[in-house]
């Protein structure tokens, strides 16, 4: 709700005002000639009759000085004018997402954190996410509901689907929710940190297919090859580490990125991520151009018509039932 006139709330500070007129003003005198009689008679309580007459007068002028503001409630339409910007986030989600080279943390926490992120830094675009191991499959489909798939990327974990990095299958799968759009613009944000190892569809193949619907991918390597750190549970000492060897195919991703007309980003700490995420996001931006239909509906009756009753009725109680002779 918003008001027309806000001026006329100024008006309320002539309430105070008339409270302290009203609490100097002096009742009339009688006259009498000994406080004999008066002292010998006993005294009787009575209903505070002015301050009702007041409390009346006061809400009614709350709410015809409120009527004369012009309460409004406002219903706001939202027209856009251009396509936008549909993206899929393609996560990979294998065991070796587990390694702890992103210190305190590990790949796939950092992964879901920047993709959040990423997320809130959108406004007008449809975002979506396939999540993929030995298979692939739509965690959440394009959508403008950004809470949703915040909470659905925070319920992605390793384990989920059988181990193994199905990279082509992954990139299908995305292309897949992207095929029939009309966006502008439409892209693929892929993020794995090994070399394609199951699925029946090759990497290069999925790219090519990418790129036959206009698709561009961003291709990102998350962590470093080699042995990294990698958590296991011992039944006698508890969680402890051992160097496990990943293996990760920066070449086949740099094609994927080249054959789309995107780009290739190679990460291996969480700052690196961070800034990553945050190239995309000044590479994808939409200018998009919003137009805006307000339409306001008068609120100011359901103040006006109480506020003239209980001042209609102050007067006549004033005049009627409480009416003071002088």
């Amino acid at each position: 709700m918003q008001f027309h006139s806000l001026e006329y709330f100024w008006l309320l500070l002539i309430l105070p005002v008339l409270y302290f007129l009203s609490v100097r003003r002096k009742g009339s005198t009688v006259r009498f000639s000994s406080f004999a009689a008066i002292e010998k008679t006993q005294a009787v309580k009575s209903f505070p009759i002015t301050k009702l007459l007041y409390f009346l007068r006061l809400c009614a002028l709350v709410l015809l000085i409120t009527a004369f503001a012009r309460p409004q409630e406002v219903d706001v339409e939202r027209e856009f004018e251009t396509k936008g910007i549909d993206i899929v986030m393609a996560l990979d989600i294998s065991g070796s997402m587990l390694a702890e080279d992103f210190k305190p943390v590990n790949r796939i926490t950092v992964a879901k954190q920047e993709a959040k992120r990423f997320i809130e830094g959108r406004e007008n675009d449809r975002t979506g996410l396939v999540v993929f191991a030995r298979k692939s499959y739509t965690q959440c489909p394009l959508t403008l509901d950004y809470h949703i798939l915040e909470s659905l990327i925070d319920s992605v974990d390793v384990g989920m689907i059988k181990d193994g990095t199905a990279i082509g299958l992954g990139i299908a799968t995305a292309v897949n929710r992207l095929r029939t759009s009309d966006a502008k613009s439409k892209v693929i944000i892929l993020l794995t940190d090994g070399e394609n190892n199951a699925g029946n569809i090759d990497p290069i193949t999925a790219a090519e297919l990418a790129k036959s619907f206009g698709i561009r991918i961003y291709a990102i390597g998350i962590g470093r090859g080699g042995l990294v750190p990698f958590p296991i549970e011992d039944p006698i000492f508890g969680k402890r580490y051992v160097q496990v060897e990943v293996k990760a195919d920066e070449g086949t991703l740099k094609r994927i990125a080249d054959i789309t007309d995107g780009v290739f980003f190679s990460a291996d700490d969480a700052n690196a991520l961070a800034k990553i995420y945050e190239k995309i996001d000044s590479l994808e931006k939409t200018n998009v151009k919003v137009k805006e239909y307000s339409t306001h509906r008068e609120l100011y009756h359901w103040f006006l018509v109480p506020g003239a009753f209980l001042l209609l009725l102050e007067v006549w109680l004033g005049n009627s039932i409480f009416l003071k002779v002088p």
